[in-house]
């Protein structure tokens, strides 16, 4: 997940949009622990290349650190209302590649973060949840360390 500049070298966004393949893992974890950390401070959002319902795995293991996602409806990168992001942030190769082309022309920098999708695990149930509290976590500390501004209290 290396942006590929030092935090104290980005601008800091207003408005972030977190993109993946089909918004049910990646984009909406990312989207919830962003908003519980920096609260109104940052417009975030996320959306999919493809959106299908949100994953179960993904509502449990947020739940499991006081995050509510069982309410997220899935969007597609295509259909979103509002478009004028400053920042999107790719979270897998097909979010990166739609994210370089509705950004061409646009005042909209993109981000890469690649992110495993664990979805892909095997194993028993506890595995694979622990495949998707590895990408949770990862993600928290990614985005902790790339907005690097003082996180308002979780409401």
């Amino acid at each position: 997940m290396d942006t590929g500049a030092s935090p104290a070298t980005l601008l800091q966004p207003t408005s972030v949009l977190f993109a993946c393949t089909h918004n049910s893992i990646r984009s909406p974890m990312a989207e919830c622990i962003a908003k519980s950390l920096f609260g109104q401070k940052i417009f975030v959002d996320s959306a999919g290349v493809r959106a299908t319902e949100i994953d179960g795995f993904t509502v449990e293991v947020l739940d499991e650190i006081g995050l509510d996602a069982s309410d997220h409806l899935s969007k597609n990168l295509d259909e979103l209302m509002d478009t004028s992001f400053d920042l999107i942030i790719a979270l897998s190769p097909e979010a990166r590649t739609k994210a370089d082309e509705i950004t061409r022309t646009t005042a909209c920098d993109v981000e890469y973060w690649l992110t495993l999708d664990p979805s892909i695990a095997e194993g028993n149930r506890e595995m694979r949840l622990n495949a998707y509290r590895q990408v949770r976590d990862d993600l928290y500390q990614h985005i902790k360390t790339r907005f690097a501004t003082n996180p308002a209290p979780l409401v």
